[in-house]
């Protein structure tokens, strides 16, 4: 039985995978749409979870225009408020920081891939502590379109110098599952949120969480 790494990148999703953020997301999103007069609730919030913050806002702006700042600004301002809710009291998921070490002594190359901007990403990495574990970080701010669109994915692993083949997706959300395939990776679920059945089917392996990772990494790494 061989022992060689079964990847030789291993991507992460940012929200709902590292960090406990989508409760941040729905109040900054609950907030600032309200202050609009686009009443939404949890509920509709999860209605777009995954996609980037820009295309959340045209979304709500389409469902229900209103008079004052455009789409984009409304946006920023939505980035801005999860950034100061991250730094005051951002959380790690569940075994998050555990998960990340772990990847990174086996041998591999390891990326993020986020829908949050920038400015998010740093601020997440600096709250959790373990930005010196990521090789790149890569936004879809910086692509045309964003998840379920690959462009996320495979710009990261074209940083990482790894095939898209050779690369393990590591995400909680249906349009982040649908990117990683679409890129032909393959993806390790850990639901944060209901992921529709069949999109969960398109999924390498779903794990109950990131705790339960190791033990799944082994198995696929003495099969292979």
């Amino acid at each position: 039985m061989s022992s060689r790494a079964p990847f030789d990148a291993v991507i992460f999703d940012m929200d709902g995978v590292l960090i406990n953020s989508e409760p941040l997301w729905h109040v900054a999103e609950i907030e600032v749409f309200g202050a609009l007069g686009v009443p939404l609730t949890p509920a509709d919030c999860v209605k777009t979870t995954g996609r980037r913050i820009d295309e959340v806002a045209r979304y709500w702006f389409e469902q229900s225009p209103w008079q004052g700042p455009p789409p984009e600004r409304v946006a920023r301002s939505i980035v801005a408020r999860v950034c100061g809710l991250v730094t005051e009291r951002g959380e790690a998921m569940p075994w998050a920081r555990e998960a990340v070490r772990f990847v990174a002594r086996q041998g591999v190359r390891v990326g993020l891939a986020s829908s949050s901007d920038e400015v998010l990403i740093r601020a997440v990495l600096a709250r959790l502590g373990i930005g010196s574990h990521f090789e790149v970080t890569h936004s879809a701010e910086h692509e045309p379109l964003g998840k379920p669109h690959p462009g996320v994915y495979l710009s990261t692993a074209r940083k990482l110098d790894a095939r898209p083949e050779r690369c393990l997706a590591i995400e909680d959300s249906g349009n982040g599952i649908r990117a990683a395939v679409a890129a032909g990776m393959r993806v390790v679920v850990v639901p944060d949120l209901p992921v529709a059945p069949d999109t969960l089917a398109l999924a390498t392996a779903v794990l109950p969480s990131l705790e339960a990772l190791p033990a799944w990494w082994t198995e696929r790494a003495t099969s292979e």
